[in-house]
């Protein structure tokens, strides 16, 4: 049976290119970075050329990228650091409802310590109110993070505005755009963001790679610690294969992002104009127009959306109930119960995102046997 992929929000396919541009750092030039002789200095030649690439794709320099192991890492890396660092400073943090548990748990885990923490509240659509975060800025404030794109219901957020707000009170602004990154032309620079972070994965390179942008002249404290790597704030002998793959799928990605925007933007809107057709009595979740281009949430009213996953897969189909770092979760979606779904419809919900390796070919597919589904199930 083949494999119709719909769930590139969890992880894409790694490219050829990269896979191909990784392999000598497994067999042939695997000389650890940190050593002196020419194997190991051609390695750390490697990781700085994938550092200018991961820079040049956010509008970054290169002396402010930190690789991490993954995303959640790199946002590991941004809250407990600023926290630590400017704790004399402030105790009071800002986020919102719907962050990724990344943020969402490094934020309950400092609150253990000693740390405030504001989480804002968002509208139905998964916007936060900026009046709201303006009045939640206190004298204690050190860092305000949101993230740039939410990973279940795509809402864009108004990032510029967030930066603006930080900048003019003298807080740190972090957000967290791991689904953003890739999506969307992000200058980190023009839009005035302080930490960044993003993950290899889902811009079609490997698993296990991330990164921290950190603007120059930020500090932050690191945790973990060890050798000097990473300009002494990541300790642990640098993944030179993850890294040069990330690296390589950041110059795919910078070259080819107006296609890419335009493929899956087209490809999503077929999608829910053949659903609309096809299928009643169902809700589009998150905003219509300040949505990430790949992105749809439908809730299929009157059915589990835990069963509808299984129907899909009997017929090839991969899909999302929401994050995949969620998968096992019984509980309602955080995201669609802060926007106001009741536990039933957040239950009936089906995240479906776009590659770009996806077709209108398979999107008929898709939407025929997902009628199918929903229909058998709605009548069980």
């Amino acid at each position: 049976m083949d494999t119709y992929y719909f769930d590139n929000a969890a992880t894409t396919k790694v490219k050829k290119e990269v896979i191909k541009e990784m392999l000598p750092y497994f067999n042939s030039k695997y000389g650890n970075p940190s050593a002196v002789y020419s194997m190991a200095r051609e390695a750390k030649n490697a990781i700085e050329k994938a550092r200018e690439k991961v820079a040049y794709l956010i509008g970054a320099n290169k002396n402010e990228i930190y690789f991490t192991g993954s995303g959640t890492e790199a946002d590991n890396t941004a809250i407990k650091g600023i926290a630590v660092k400017d704790r004399f400073k402030g105790n009071h943090i800002i986020t919102t409802k719907i962050e990724h548990n990344a943020i969402l748990e490094s934020c309950k885990f400092l609150e253990t310590q000693g740390m405030n923490v504001t989480y804002l509240n968002v509208d139905k659509n998964g916007f936060i109110n900026l009046d709201e975060l303006m009045n939640s800025i206190t004298d204690k404030t050190i860092l305000i993070s949101v993230m740039f794109a939410n990973n279940e219901i795509g809402t864009i957020e108004p990032i510029e505005d967030i930066a603006k707000i930080a900048k003019e009170k003298n807080i740190v602004f972090h957000t967290d755009a791991v689904q953003a990154v890739g999506n969307i032309k992000i200058d980190v620079k023009s839009i005035g963001i302080d930490m960044l972070s993003l993950s290899g994965h889902k811009i079609y390179g490997p698993k296990g790679i991330g990164a921290l942008y950190v603007k120059n002249g930020l500090e932050f404290e690191k945790f973990i610690n060890g050798g000097h790597q990473e300009k002494n704030k990541r300790a642990g002998t640098e993944n030179t294969a993850g890294i040069v793959g990330l690296g390589k799928a950041s110059e795919l990605v910078k070259d080819n992002i107006d296609n890419h925007i335009e493929h899956i933007k087209e490809l999503r809107d077929y999608y829910l104009e053949q659903v609309n057709k096809r299928i009643s009595n169902i809700r589009i979740n998150g905003a219509l127009n300040a949505r990430l281009p790949g992105n749809s949430n439908i809730s299929f009213n009157g059915i589990s959306g835990t069963d509808l996953l299984y129907e899909l897969d009997n017929v090839g189909i991969c899909a999302s109930s929401g994050s995949a770092c969620n998968s096992e979760e019984t509980t309602p979606s955080h995201v669609l119960s802060a926007i106001g779904l009741d536990e039933q419809s957040a239950k009936s919900a089906l995240r479906v995102t776009f590659g770009e390796f996806n077709t209108k070919e398979e999107i008929d597919y898709l939407v025929e046997n997902l009628e199918i589904a929903v229909n058998k199930l709605r009548n069980m």
